[in-house]
């Protein structure tokens, strides 16, 4: 691989950015309302299941893809089809589109984040007017915030892949870990954990092939992968030939769903503890209040319940939101951006500000526009646009690539994969029930 591309410069680096990239509010904001709205425990078991069924197989293919063409999606693609530029060009410039528009209501979502971070400081402080305003939704506080986390994430991209996304994803990963098992230790302890912590882990059977539930579980296990984005395709071509990328993807995977598991103990039973101290949680049907800012109504309820330790316990937890949005927000602008150097020859710093500034006014115009846009740009990236964009890659694998020559690349870093289980399976895995299982799911949602 060309040096001026750049490369993850170990195996632990890889698999904290991929995974840093997979664990992001799509599993600490995203999964648990989403379990909450579907059915509590069956969701997660269709989940769990759709994620190493579906998920794992399809990360796979973007993975391969990604490292035999070490480049950007695009011209990823074209080398597995040549015979096919226009459809190469359609689904890789495809999830590259995607991957802005998710970044562009994101870096919404994360804006929230972090003014709810400075909120207690203010509290704690005595600003009480500057806190009302942190925590008040309103066009000046969105804008301001969109910008700082746009802001920072460009930072971060501009640095290149070593020094900038591997060095901070190792940095953020394991601080956000630290912080998601100190607050879980204190949830449990609470009145009202239980109750929220058998919604959680007992399954209602009869939920769990309800077709809305499946729709939101494969596309809940789409998103929190980065899948159908190219975000996997770059990272795949930024990985060592010397690897193996059966064991990596599986990390990966194993990671994403753990840590989305290891969030719904916490969000799931934190509800309940609220309901329990008087907060309402559920309408009088049953269905849930409030999905998409949950968080940021039911939970600083609970952090107001607490006393003076409540500040500590809110900033905690929004720091934590705020580092899982910035692990993901740094994969999605390096889609567009890596797309950008390396086909007009900007250099990289030139090309993240264009793009960041790009994604900047889309965010904004989203703010201006909140109640018409923000919920329509979730539904059409993530329920439509990342399951047929993924569906399309493993058509790509599984139709457009020899077989020989897909074995080929997985073996320069698993000599052996041949005999493997893996290889007796995913090759027509891939090929059949991959695009038909998404397609199924997908058209259902239509």
């Amino acid at each position: 691989m060309s040096s001026v591309r750049g490369e993850f410069s170990s195996r632990f680096g890889f698999i904290m950015a991929a995974a840093g990239s997979a664990v992001g509010l799509g599993n600490i904001w995203g999964f648990p309302t989403q379990t909450a709205s579907n059915g509590g425990a069956a969701f997660v078991l269709v989940y769990l299941v759709l994620a190493f069924c579906l998920a794992y197989p399809a990360l796979m293919a973007e993975l391969v893809i990604g490292r035999h063409g070490q480049a950007n999606a695009v011209s990823s693609l074209k080398k597995i089809a040549p015979n096919q530029p226009k459809a190469a060009f359609v689904v890789g410039f495809g999830g590259i589109i995607c991957a802005g528009l998710i970044l562009s209501f994101y870096a919404i979502v994360a804006g929230w984040m972090l003014s709810a971070t400075l909120s207690p400081i203010a509290e704690i402080s005595q600003l009480s007017a500057t806190a009302t305003w942190l925590n008040t939704q309103s066009l000046g506080r969105d804008l301001i915030f969109t910008a700082i986390f746009i802001m920072m994430t460009i930072a971060i991209i501009s640095k290149g892949v070593e020094n900038g996304i591997e060095k901070w994803s190792k940095r953020l990963m394991p601080a956000l870990l630290g912080i998601l098992a100190a607050l879980i230790a204190y949830v449990l302890t609470q009145d009202g954990a239980e109750a929220g912590l058998k919604a959680y882990l007992v399954p209602d059977f009869s939920q769990i092939l309800n077709p809305d539930l499946l729709v939101s579980a494969l596309g809940q296990a789409f998103f929190s992968l980065s899948l159908g984005t190219s975000v996997m395709i770059i990272y795949g071509s930024y990985i060592s030939k010397q690897e193996n990328l059966v064991s990596l993807g599986a990390y990966v995977t194993l990671i994403d769903v753990l840590i989305a598991f290891v969030a719904g103990l916490l969000i799931i039973p934190a509800m309940y503890v609220a309901q329990e101290q008087g907060v309402q949680i559920f309408s009088e049907t049953g269905a849930l209040l409030s999905e998409d800012t949950l968080v940021f109504q039911v939970l600083p309820a609970l952090f107001n319940s607490m006393g003076d330790i409540g500040y500590l316990v809110a900033l905690a937890f929004f720091a934590l939101m705020s580092i899982a949005a910035l692990t993901s927000s740094i994969s999605m602008l390096e889609a567009p951006v890596s797309y950008t150097v390396e086909n007009f020859g900007m250099n990289r710093l030139q090309a993240t500000w264009i793009i960041g500034g790009l994604i900047s006014i889309i965010s904004f115009v989203i703010v201006f526009n909140f109640s018409t846009l923000f919920g329509f740009v979730i539904s059409l990236t993530t329920q439509f646009g990342q399951p047929l964009i993924g569906m399309l890659c493993c058509i790509f694998v599984g139709w457009m690539w020899s077989r020989h020559k897909l074995l080929t690349e997985i073996q320069m870093g698993y000599g052996d994969v041949e005999h493997s289980v893996f290889w007796k399976i995913w090759p027509w895995y891939i090929k059949f029930v991959c695009p038909i299982a998404i397609a199924l799911v997908f058209f259902n949602s239509l």
